[in-house]
């Protein structure tokens, strides 16, 4: 049951550890950042589209690491949906918005303004780097050996203001509001001569846009473009087309060229 159930007047805390990873990049960063910070924690994965989010109730002394991958500068709006969903009750929240070497842009205004919505205290923020889910050049190897360390002091850090009792005011965090436009991207991965028709990629979706009756097609209004089919596909049957795989890379090349460095947001 998500329900806390503790006796009367106790008041215990809990790490719960909230994320939308649909390719492992993000799932990385929160991992590395969990373990550091050393807690006994509980896994949400915010890509399930079986769960019911609207199940979990968290209490004020409760500590939420919600990670999120950067779409274009947005949270994805499936997982601003679910976040939606949960029920904060004035738990602390560290925000952790993970990017492909591009920019975050307004990801930590969203999932900052989801949160509170939701009824979270946002007590810190993280952008970290991952390896670009499409683009596969870009940070590539990223979350690496450097990032773990840092991630490491971040926690160590957070975990110390937490006890201190110093973030519940929250950090000021970056990004604009109204936030910035986003599409989403023409690149819909879709099955190739490899496909045997398993399914498993229909179940793994987070939103439901490949049928499970015939897992060999995508329903291009359905589908993200978080590339979890292609990274999941035991046939590796799935993929993006060349062509646009080519243009989007040399569009972004300037951008996400280069080393970006992770950032700590404390009050």
């Amino acid at each position: 049951m998500a329900e806390h159930m503790y006796k009367k007047g106790e008041n215990k805390m809990a790490f719960y550890e909230i994320t939308f990873s649909p390719t492992g990049g993000t799932k990385k960063v929160s991992g590395l950042f969990t373990e550091a910070y050393g807690a006994e924690s509980t896994y949400i994965d915010l890509t399930d589209r079986t769960v019911d989010f609207a199940a979990y109730s968290f209490q004020e002394e409760d500590i939420c690491a919600v990670s999120v991958p950067s779409y274009g500068g947005r949270v994805p709006a499936v997982a601003v949906s679910r976040l939606g969903q949960l029920k904060g009750n004035g738990a602390k929240a560290v925000l952790i918005a993970v990017y492909g070497n591009r920019d975050y842009d307004d990801t930590f205004a969203e999932l900052q303004d989801t949160l509170q919505t939701a009824g979270f205290v946002c007590s810190a923020g993280i952008a970290a780097i991952a390896e670009h889910s499409i683009m596969r050049q870009f940070a590539a190897g990223r979350p690496d050996e450097q990032d773990g360390k840092e991630l490491a002091e971040f926690a160590a850090r957070v975990r110390c203001a937490v006890e201190a009792g110093t973030v519940p005011a929250g950090p000021e965090l970056p990004g604009n509001r109204p936030y910035r436009a986003y599409g989403g991207v023409p690149m819909k991965p879709k099955a190739g001569k490899d496909c045997v028709r398993c399914g498993y990629c229909a179940g793994k979706c987070p939103v439901g846009a490949i049928p499970a009756d015939n897992p060999s097609k995508t329903d291009p209004e359905k589908c993200i473009s978080c590339m979890r089919c292609i990274a999941v596909c035991p046939q590796r049957a799935r993929s993006v087309s060349r062509a646009l795989l080519t243009a989007g890379s040399m569009g972004l090349k300037k951008a996400c060229s280069g080393h970006k460095e992770n950032e700590l947001f404390l009050p």
